[in-house]
């Protein structure tokens, strides 16, 4: 294997497991790197999507006792209600994305759309925490497991703002569950908690979409941005939960803004192609 090729899909991984599941976008990290590494193009994108499950294995990783206790204890009324609720906030975007992905790629993957999204979601966060700031401690559900059937269709509305491109996934749940009244820890945990159907649904449909482009060759390429792709997600699944046991949002707020700009100083000096 060409050992430029290695690094570049080694970097793409690490962009991915790092950007994933904060609230900054990692479609518009990918974005970014990939032109910027001259790493583009139909097999691409399908590589983007496979590395996706190296992410996705470093979830289901950290929280793989609450994960076997619900396979193993659908008996549990506790475990029950967990599934369930998971189901409910998997099932709008789940639906919305199978209705207007073609329409989403073919409109809103543009420069100032990617850029609005990224500067909206800054000042949405930044309204949440300043609302939130004194009331965390008082939430209303300080667990995932106090979540009610309609807390978690209100997560699940929330996440489906993640199909506008800019807007990311975990950045809307959290945002969201916050909203609606989940204590930030709570938000977060149930947010990774419903990245693993979300990404898994996702990244299923998109390979059968494009199945004609793969390719065992491809497999070692694939290979070293999935493991890549586990071990950055890993890392900063812990670290961001140690975050934010004392810190909000708002410097994720901020970043959101500066790479907005930057989306819009790379596309207009011709540097990236976001419509790809």
């Amino acid at each position: 294997m060409d050992i430029i090729l290695a690094l570049k899909a080694l970097i793409m991984g690490l962009v991915e497991g790092f950007t994933e599941f904060l609230p900054i976008s990692s479609t518009g990290h990918l974005i970014l790197a990939g032109s910027l590494l001259d790493f583009t193009g139909d097999k691409i994108k399908v590589f983007e999507i496979v590395i996706q499950a190296g992410a996705i294995l470093a979830v289901m990783w950290e929280f793989r006792a609450r994960i076997i206790a619900v396979l193993t204890g659908l008996s549990d009324p506790r475990q029950q209600k967990f599934l369930v609720n998971l189901i409910v906030a998997f099932l709008p975007a789940a639906v919305l994305g199978v209705l207007f992905n073609k329409a989403i790629k073919a409109h809103l993957f543009a420069p100032v759309p990617v850029a609005l999204a990224f500067i909206i979601g800054a000042f949405v966060i930044l309204w949440v925490e300043r609302n939130h700031k004194h009331s965390n401690a008082n939430a209303r559900i300080q667990t995932v497991d106090d979540m009610t059937i309609t807390d978690a269709l209100k997560v699940g509305c929330a996440q489906a703002f993640a199909l506008i491109p800019g807007t990311s996934r975990s950045g809307a749940t959290i945002m969201g569950g916050m909203l609606f009244g989940m204590s930030r820890m709570a938000a977060t945990e149930f947010s990774f908690f419903l990245a693993i159907p979300t990404l898994l649904g996702a990244t299923v449909f998109s390979l059968y979409k494009e199945r004609a482009l793969l390719s065992t060759a491809d497999l070692p390429l694939f290979g070293i941005g999935s493991v890549a792709a586990f071990v950055s997600a890993f890392l900063c699944v812990r670290w961001l939960l140690r975050f934010i046991s004392s810190h909000d949002f708002t410097g994720f707020a901020w970043y959101r803004i500066l790479f907005g700009l930057v989306v819009l100083g790379t596309a207009y000096y011709g540097l990236v192609s976001w419509a790809d």
